[in-house]
């Protein structure tokens, strides 16, 4: 039996996935600490000013092409700019000022719910089946259980719809990244919308009256670096070994992940505890994401057995 093979195969992708869970899940603890420091928009425009700039550099260097030149290279990126960069990053990080990044993370975990619903209005993708739809409704009822209105320890209301326009917002981007077929490549892609995408936060800053001022305080750098390198940087790179490695059905289960991932580390660093109701919530979120996604959970329960079966061969 070839154990070594199981071993060189499995673990390895197993730790990137984890590792990739914990970066993008440690992402909205960074930013419920960052916000208490940052003015919101201001805080996501620095962090993908640098985060852009360190992306397109290293397409640079590794001589991929980083150049747009074709409409759709530029369409692409402009949708990154608009949707998943500005309209995802100014509502999530406005609606973390009142949302806990455990809750922030479950709402945002509904992108493939809301991105089947909406596929049918923007790309040739058929409708939901009938479990499908199940599915969509008990994501909807699990967010509501998240926030646990009239709870004693309920989430804002107004912030919680501020992170699910966020979540409808990256799942649109999504989309419409479907709709292109850029020839630049995807650090490229990634990096000049992030570019752009902060300008877009720039300007909205400035538009909502928020202090030009830099914070200085540990809690301030701190979740700003670890945005930055972390889920900005490492992650981008983690998710691309791991689509090689794994390919995107098994990679898209991160989604499993990451609200588990906010969960622990919001509860080793704020003592976060989340309610019943929210567990009740958490657990009818992941529910919801396998009644939508069954195709996806089917095709990497296959994958994964035919890969043991070759490896035990």
């Amino acid at each position: 039996m070839k154990f070594d093979s199981i071993w060189r195969d499995v673990p390895y992708s197993a730790v990137l996935f984890v590792v990739l869970a914990t970066l993008w899940g440690g992402s909205f603890v960074a930013i419920e600490a960052g916000v208490s420091r940052w003015p919101p928009l201001l805080f996501a425009a620095v962090r993908y000013d640098l985060a852009g700039a360190v992306i397109l550099v290293a397409a640079v260097f590794r001589g991929s092409q980083w150049r747009p030149t074709t409409r759709d290279d530029f369409g692409a990126i402009g949708v990154v700019a608009v949707f998943v960069v500005f309209a995802h990053h100014a509502l999530l990080y406005v609606g973390q000022q009142t949302v806990p990044g455990p809750v922030a993370s479950a709402v945002v975990a509904l992108a493939p719910v809301i991105t089947a619903v909406v596929a049918p209005l923007l790309v040739s993708d058929e409708g939901l089946s009938t479990t499908g739809y199940a599915g969509v409704a008990l994501g909807f009822v699990g967010v509501v259980a998240v926030t646990d209105p009239g709870g004693t320890g309920g989430v804002d209301v107004a912030g919680t719809s501020l992170v699910f326009g966020a979540t409808v917002a990256f799942a649109v981007g999504t989309l419409l990244l479907r709709r292109t077929s850029p020839d630049i490549a995807p650090t490229g892609m990634q990096g000049w919308g992030m570019l752009a995408g902060a300008a877009l936060l720039h300007v909205g800053s400035r538009a909502l009256g928020e202090p030009q001022v830099v914070p200085t305080s540990p809690t301030a750098l701190v979740s700003l670096w670890f945005l930055v390198l972390g889920p900005g940087v490492v992650a981008f790179h983690v998710y691309f070994r791991l689509l090689d490695d794994i390919g995107a059905t098994r990679t898209t289960l991160v989604g499993y992940v990451e609200p588990a991932a906010a969960a622990a580390l919001a509860f080793v660093l704020f003592g976060y505890v989340p309610t019943d109701a929210a567990f009740v919530g958490f657990s009818l979120v992941v529910v919801s994401f396998a009644l939508v996604e069954g195709d996806v959970l089917r095709g990497a329960a296959d994958d994964a057995v035919s890969r043991l079966r070759t490896a035990l061969q």
